[in-house]
């Protein structure tokens, strides 16, 4: 649509978490460094952040970095009863049981993860959105995954990702015995002020564009109205890059933004 009038290849600012567009800030730095060291240590990590700050990407990012010598399995919905967790993680393990039986699943799940194991491969087992996870009692069987263990070494890597919400769930005295298993916590947190010119320009030079497209002034506001959500940035410079390219507009000024901020109704705008 606007691509070929900006001199753009692709989309610079879509929505969808294309580790090729992760732009590592300070903090999302740490908390893919933090994401690997998980990995490597076969530790269970609680990676939290706000609606749109980019966990999902980082989580893609890290998939795209490990080689053949470790089995991702995802877990996109976990708003599953015990059961069902366990059938999801075995199914995506190729464990094919036709044990109802939790105990029986377990035990199927062991053993797979201790053959990959010998076979030089490492399990990581990633949870999206787990603050939609219904129930203690399934909560209660990540746990027990954690016993995949031998004398000397974890057999898998768990990452429980998840909105804020999730670390006070996770404070309450009913989770403390999962709460203690966690070896790693990191809080992610909107990019920086000072970062916001840089996230722009590596979201263009992805897409193609090798010189700035948006004015200081429209950089400012970009940031006043997001607040360093990646994912409300991209909102906002799409609308603004339509109504641009609608107005015949080689550079986006504030007026885009302004108007961009008004059209999404997005907190923060004034029509004074």
């Amino acid at each position: 649509m606007y691509e070929k009038f900006y001199g753009l290849t692709a989309r610079p600012f879509t929505k969808t978490p294309d580790p090729k567009f992760l732009f590592l800030s300070r903090n999302h730095e740490e908390a893919l460094a933090r994401l690997q060291y998980a990995v490597e240590e076969k530790e269970l990590i609680l990676l939290t952040g706000e609606v749109g700050c980019g966990k999902t990407t980082l989580t893609r990012a890290l998939m795209d970095m490990l080689d053949e010598h470790y089995k991702v399995v995802t877990i996109i919905n976990p708003m599953l009863t015990p059961a069902q967790f366990l059938r999801a993680i075995a199914k995506r393990l190729d464990i094919d049981i036709p044990s109802i039986y939790k105990a029986d699943l377990l035990d199927a799940i062991y053993e797979k993860v201790y053959r990959e194991y010998e076979a030089g491969v490492s399990v990581v087992i990633i949870i999206d959105e787990a603050q939609l996870i219904p129930s203690k009692d399934t909560f209660e069987e990540i746990r027990l995954l954690t016993n995949f263990q031998l004398d000397d070494t974890n057999l898998i890597s768990l990452i429980l990702v998840g909105q804020p919400d999730l670390r006070k769930r996770l404070s309450h005295r009913a989770y403390l015995p999962l709460k203690q298993r966690i070896g790693l916590f990191y809080h992610l947190r909107p990019i920086a002020e000072a970062e916001i010119r840089d996230y722009v320009e590596h979201r263009l030079m992805m897409s193609g564009r090798g010189h700035m497209l948006f004015t200081d002034e429209a950089l400012r506001l970009l940031y006043r109205y997001s607040g360093g959500v990646p994912r409300l940035i991209n909102s906002i410079a799409t609308s603004a890059l339509l109504d641009g390219f609608a107005k015949e507009a080689g550079i986006i000024d504030a007026s885009f933004i302004e108007d961009a901020a008004k059209e999404l109704i997005l907190h923060g705008y004034s029509e004074n």
